[in-house]
């Protein structure tokens, strides 16, 4: 089993203030994450994909739409980002001002969502290993950060940040690459 795992492109263009976007927002890309998503898909040009897996967010429908066109995109709710709680549209100044730095490190570091955030650690590990252990073929994912993160825990692996509009890759188990943007 080949598993691509791909950060969504961007939803905000150079400039925009950097906020936290999560479940309950959802965006379409922009431009330049149109762009990241075109850079995928020539990336992947090769590659026949048997599925591909999308959480229920426009951001991930539409870049999933232009790396694979031709498959029928299937949403899968575990894929979809995390609920930022009180922090969802806020700018990361602002996060930061409210949560603290040693907050948002244990989450960067551990996946140990600060106070207020909604996030189910344990049923997304799980539905990543229940996933592992089924699919079969090369499977393309489109997620968020937020979700992705949890495929390394899957593996009883540390967390590690996925970009927009960058991928991973975990063949048979084992994570071949990770944050790789084309």
């Amino acid at each position: 089993m080949r598993a691509v795992i791909v950060r969504h492109g961007n939803t905000f263009e150079p400039g925009d203030p950097p906020r936290r976007i999560g479940a309950r927002t959802d965006l379409s890309l922009v431009e330049s994450g149109k762009a990241q998503a075109a850079a995928l898909a020539a990336c992947f040009a090769e590659t026949e994909f048997h599925r591909c897996l999308v959480s229920p967010l426009r951001r991930t429908r539409e870049t999933a739409a232009i790396i694979a066109p031709n498959l029928p995109l299937e949403k899968a709710p575990w894929l979809c980002e995390i609920d930022h709680g009180p922090d969802e549209g806020a700018t990361e100044a602002a996060v930061q001002a409210r949560l603290g730095t040693e907050a948002l490190a244990s989450w960067e570091k551990y996946a140990a969502p600060p106070p207020g955030w909604v996030v189910d650690a344990p049923a997304r590990i799980a539905a990543w290993r229940s996933f592992f252990a089924e699919a079969r073929g090369t499977i393309l994912l489109v997620t968020s950060n937020g979700a992705a993160r949890f495929a390394l825990a899957a593996l009883r692996l540390p967390p590690a940040r996925l970009r927009t509009g960058a991928y991973g890759e975990i063949i048979s188990g084992r994570v071949t690459a990770w944050d790789v943007r084309p």
